[in-house]
């Protein structure tokens, strides 16, 4: 397995101890059973930045928790207080508190509204320092600064990339069943920073990050006409991606953000069409007689998955970019729906409903090594966090109201990741722009 590698790698580089490496491969590879203890000491600072210090480093300890992998020690185990943060800790009172790592910093003011922010990871089992970064900017960045950091030491203690530094657009849901109101938000991932961006005077439905993170795809029911809108999150400017005789939805975009995928409904047909998001030319890549819908590139744009009910159930297929060598790749009982491609390439997440039930699930990109992540009365619409990892959906429950839950693809750590009311299709961003 590639993370084996790594974690290999990394623990002969670090020279770190035989316990140290077993553990942190343990826990990325076989789930959440022993998260790594790990300890998250306050940046130390004089003045506002002591404020800023404590926040950023009880973001960064509620990160790296989360995510199932680390348990950050209470600091009221802590035996050494740090009081500078340059400062190489005394690896022997970590050591006994079983803390594996130890995090450092401090936070700087250094004029205006700017702040200097350090931090440095430790080894305590290896008595080494194993990652270090400075960070300058406004103090009101505070919160960004702390996912960033979080994500620097999952990548170190794990050998994979972080996902912290990053935001989920999903519809908000309220109002009675029978007239539902939904309308576009926007949140970082751990809920914080939420804004809606439509007013629900409009039905939203599937939105979906650019690769940049500063567009969405989105279908909308403006004017009852129901079509794939395109939307700059910087600017709120808004348009249509043209009008079709037929419904145009399940919209999203390639690897590079220069041509996107919907699906067009006309005359009892719906069929998957290409964009050219520059030229607004059009291509037609399936014409079965069923439903072709939800699709979505693989990593480097060469192939696309979809489902499909042409073969008589909705099952999940996959074809190159011009739209041939279609091969259907799932096999098990029931029925398939909503496939996204991993961000690494190697894994498929899809919907499944089989046995009056609803899953979350992974196969390979052939169709093999199925597994179902999760189960419930009804659970859908999943979207990947950019390191492959962790996948969020949403999760329904008798009477209608519906919230968003992650996962990790090894199907431990299910958490609900909160909002202000009911939530369904999720998507997960991209890492942020630096």
């Amino acid at each position: 397995m590639r993370a084996r590698h790594f974690l290999l790698a990394f623990a002969f580089t670090l020279a770190a101890k035989t316990g140290f490496a077993q553990a942190v491969e343990a826990n990325v590879t076989q789930g959440t059973r022993s998260p790594i203890p790990i300890a998250i000491t306050t940046l130390t600072g004089a003045g506002d930045a002591t404020a800023n210090g404590a926040s950023i480093s009880s973001v960064v300890a509620a990160d790296l928790e989360r995510s199932g992998l680390f348990r950050p020690i209470a600091q009221a185990a802590f035996i050494e207080q740090i009081s500078n943060g340059d400062a190489t800790p005394r690896f022997p009172d970590w050591r006994q508190i079983n803390a594996q790592a130890v995090m450092t910093g401090t936070v700087t003011s250094i004029g205006g509204d700017r702040v200097r922010v350090t931090f440095r990871l430790w080894d305590a089992l290896g008595e080494t320092q194993i990652a270090g970064k400075e960070f300058n900017t406004y103090s009101r960045n505070w919160r960004r600064i702390a996912h960033l950091i979080a994500d620097e030491i999952y990548k170190r203690m794990t050998g994979e990339l972080g996902y912290f530094d990053t935001r989920i657009v999903y519809v908000a849901e309220s109002g009675i069943q029978t007239k539902r109101v939904k309308r576009l938000a926007i949140m970082d991932q751990d809920g914080e920073n939420h804004k809606y961006l439509t007013d629900g005077q409009q039905l939203v439905l599937t939105p979906r990050f650019s690769p940049n993170t500063q567009q969405i795809l989105y279908m909308s029911y403006a004017n009852n006409a129901p079509r794939v809108f395109l939307r700059d999150l910087q600017t709120g400017r808004e348009e249509s991606l043209g009008k079709f005789n037929g419904m145009s939805f399940a919209p999203r975009f390639n690897h590079d953000g220069s041509r996107m995928l919907m699906s067009i409904a006309q005359g009892g047909q719906t069929s998957i069409y290409e964009m050219d998001l520059r030229s607004r030319s059009m291509k037609r890549l399936t014409n079965s007689p069923g439903i072709d819908t939800s699709p979505s590139y693989s990593p480097d744009g060469r192939r696309i998955v979809f489902n499909s009910d042409r073969g008589g159930s909705q099952q999940l297929y996959v074809m190159d970019s011009s739209g041939g060598s279609v091969q259907r790749i799932s096999f098990g009982s029931g029925n398939y729906a909503t496939p996204v491609w991993s961000p690494r390439g190697d894994k498929i997440a899809f919907t499944k409903m089989s046995g009056g039930a609803f899953y979350i699930g992974i196969m390979n990109p052939d169709g093999s090594g199925e597994r179902l992540l999760t189960q419930s009365w009804l659970v859908e619409g999943p979207s990947w966090a950019p390191n492959g990892r962790v996948i969020v959906f949403n999760r329904g429950a008798p009477g209608g109201s519906t919230r968003l839950y992650s996962v990790d693809i090894t199907g431990f750590n299910l958490r609900e990741l909160v909002t202000p009311g009911d939530a369904s299709d999720p998507a997960w961003s991209p890492l942020l722009q630096m």
